[in-house]
């Protein structure tokens, strides 16, 4: 088995990828899904050091034939997006995440990243919660992360548009009644109702991942106001470059890196393709996130 590269030893900045920012995602029908190999390969054209892992069915099943794969294109694994349904009574996640794990320990992963999914396909729409829903939720978090720590693994809950976490209250919620930590998203939180800078300066220390997105925020509020479906919305371009959005990803990484942030900055600029890409696609955009971090992370450390 290969064995993938450890991006301290070898003294890079924690950027990584994920295969979202080339449309592979989990959602069907998402739109054209783009190969392993070219996404992979880009990765590293970029720079970057590290991947999510995708949606399920990207990257081989087999513990072992994943690691080989993200070996052979010389990256490391993040851990990545998992949606488990963590409200409905009668329903364990708990068997599920444990494969999961069992794929994090051949690839070294770190971070696991979990969404409260509603139980819908797709993020364009999600049931209320009640108190026994909540607090079902809460407990499943907390039971997570627990069993993810005792195989060494970070839990980490991260707030997205059409899941049971997306607002606001919401967050604030899994904030006083778990123990979880959070991915801090700062595209669906923006969505969602939240200013990202203004979490990360409240809560830095529950903070220990991150996902970093730029938001066309005109058209987020369409999709706040319901003239837009979420899906609509990607497909309109809301998610941004980072740079030339309007999330203060600036102030974000600022804030982070002042209060010893030592996590991953995970680039992730949603996008659906609809056929395979005759010129460079969506690297160009990661090339220019990636480029921007790069250069916000050399200022942090001056």
């Amino acid at each position: 088995m290969t064995t993938t590269p450890t991006p301290s030893a070898a003294g890079q900045p924690r950027i990584a990828g994920a295969p979202i920012s080339w449309g592979v995602c989990e959602v069907p029908n998402w739109g054209y899904q783009l190969t392993p190999g070219r996404v992979l390969a880009e990765m590293r054209d970029v720079g970057l050091s590290a991947t999510e892992l995708g949606p399920e069915g990207f990257l081989p099943a087999d513990p072992g034939q994943m690691a080989d794969v993200l070996g052979a294109h010389q990256l490391s694994a993040v851990g990545g997006f998992t949606p488990v349904v963590m409200h409905q009574p009668g329903h364990d996640p708990l068997p599920a995440i444990d494969r999961i794990l069992d794929q994090y320990q051949a690839t070294n992963a770190e971070v696991l990243v979990l969404s409260a999914t509603s139980g819908l396909d797709g993020y364009d729409s999600r049931p209320t919660l009640d108190h026994d829903g909540w607090d079902l939720l809460l407990g499943n978090l907390n039971r997570i992360s627990a069993r993810a720590a005792e195989r060494g693994v970070r839990a980490v809950l991260h707030p997205h548009v059409g899941t049971m976490v997306e607002n606001g209250e919401e967050v604030q919620r899994v904030l006083s009644g778990s123990s979880v930590s959070l991915c801090l998203d700062t595209g669906h939180l923006l969505i969602g109702g939240t200013d990202p800078a203004d979490l990360t300066r409240q809560a830095p220390e529950r903070i220990a991942h991150t996902h970093l997105k730029d938001v066309d925020s005109q058209i987020a509020a369409k999709v706040q106001a319901g003239r837009l479906s979420y899906t609509e919305a990607v497909v309109e371009g809301m998610y941004r470059p980072l740079g030339t959005g309007d999330v203060d990803v600036e102030s974000i990484v600022s804030t982070l890196q002042d209060n010893g942030y030592a996590g991953w900055y995970t680039l992730e600029q949603d996008t659906i393709l609809t056929e395979e890409p005759r010129a460079e696609g969506p690297v160009t955009d990661v090339r220019t996130s990636a480029d921007y971090v790069r250069s916000l992370l050399a200022l942090a450390t001056r």
